[in-house]
């Protein structure tokens, strides 16, 4: 009879919710809500279709969520696999060239994304999103494969107050020392000297640069507390959600303290940042985990867990597939005949198809993993 130690553990369908709903505003929602919002011609969800933007530079909107928690869940999810493996006797070194591989293949799957089968490797942008997720995941898995849950905060602290430090006291040649302009922040600097190819976001930096990696190690260490907390059979579920609501309260609060000494900057992805975006991350994870793993309360999500379980299929898919076009050459005609909702109407309509192609993935069970 199999030990109850060796079952596979229920899985988090508030985790795959969760992350569907992150990749349901990448996959289209933003545009679909944003140009419902403007259609309305209410003040207020004018107000709300402004948070669809990203901050220039200092600030934070709705849109600068979407990437921390993406790699907020990916933390998450290693207490589950990897701690299990680690308490179970698994051999540590099997497990880091396993997850070597997978950083591996993310990286290569965002160099792909990038274009680098065009082989114009002067204008190839290297960094990128999944190239950022591969290195989190690399890294936070290292921190977990080498320390208990005492080290993992260490190693949390040290890079989060390490980077502060960096780029607040090392001086930009011929510009000085803690000058967070996008021209005189360190980070740039680094990526203006050691980054080759082209950069995005901002023309003397990359929003997803070398140096700023670091602290983004840190949104996937928030999401690893997370994990470790939600396993924790020390306390009853209902316990555990309240008590990811609380560690994101705080969290919020601990960034607006620092706000003023390291603003809260996405494209630096500053210390401030990361815990400003792992609070709302945690109060998500809390709420999700409250509402459907803890009161029963699954219906409602599952066209965001039919997103969910295929986030790498669809982030791909949407740079190999013209949704877009497929979605006018259907819908084109309909939409002509529906005025000034014409335009809201096509941008639903590609977020139903690519859900529709997720679904039928899912009906199939092809999950596209790293």
């Amino acid at each position: 009879m199999e030990t109850e130690a060796r079952r596979k553990p229920e899985r988090l369908v508030s985790l795959d919710a969760l992350r569907g709903f992150d990749m349901f505003w990448i996959t289209g929602g933003t545009s679909f809500v944003g140009k419902f919002c403007l259609w309305t011609g209410i003040p207020i969800l004018a107000t709300v279709e402004s948070q669809f933007h990203h901050t220039e530079w200092n600030g934070f909107t709705f849109l600068d969520l979407i990437f921390p928690l993406f790699m907020f869940m990916v933390g998450t999810s290693l207490p589950f696999a990897m701690s299990r493996r680690i308490e179970q006797g698994a051999n540590k070194k099997k497990l880091f060239l396993h997850v070597l591989r997978r950083a591996a293949t993310i990286v290569f799957l965002g160099l792909l994304a990038n274009g680098i089968l065009n082989f114009d490797f002067e204008n190839l942008r290297y960094a990128g999103v999944l190239q950022r997720i591969g290195l989190g995941y690399l890294f936070a898995s290292c921190i977990v494969l080498l320390f208990g849950l005492r080290g993992q905060i260490i190693s949390f602290a040290t890079i989060l107050l390490g980077y502060w430090a960096i780029m607040m006291w090392v001086p930009v040649p011929g510009i000085g020392a803690g000058i967070l302009t996008p021209e005189g922040n360190f980070a740039s600097y680094i990526d203006r000297q050691f980054l080759p190819g082209s950069f995005c976001c901002f023309d003397l930096g990359d929003n997803e640069g070398l140096l700023s990696t670091l602290p983004a190690i840190c949104s996937s260490l928030l999401g690893v507390f997370a994990g470790h907390w939600l396993r924790s059979e020390n306390h009853s579920k209902t316990k555990r959600g309240v008590g990811l609501l609380i560690a994101g309260i705080a969290s919020l609060i601990i960034a607006l303290v620092w706000n003023p000494f390291f603003p809260i900057n996405k494209l630096l992805w500053s210390s401030s940042y990361v815990l400003f975006a792992g609070g709302w991350s945690l109060l998500l994870l809390g709420s999700f985990y409250l509402v459907i793993d803890v009161w029963g309360c699954k219906k409602w999500a599952f066209p965001f867990v039919v997103i969910g379980m295929n986030a790498l299929t669809i982030y791909i898919g949407q740079e190999l597939i013209d949704f877009h076009h497929t979605s006018e050459f259907f819908f084109e005609g309909i939409a002509g005949f529906m005025g000034g909702f014409g335009p809201v109407f096509l941008a639903f309509a590609v977020v139903l198809l690519k859900w529709l192609f997720l679904y039928f993935l899912y009906c199939k069970k092809i999950f596209l993993k790293a």
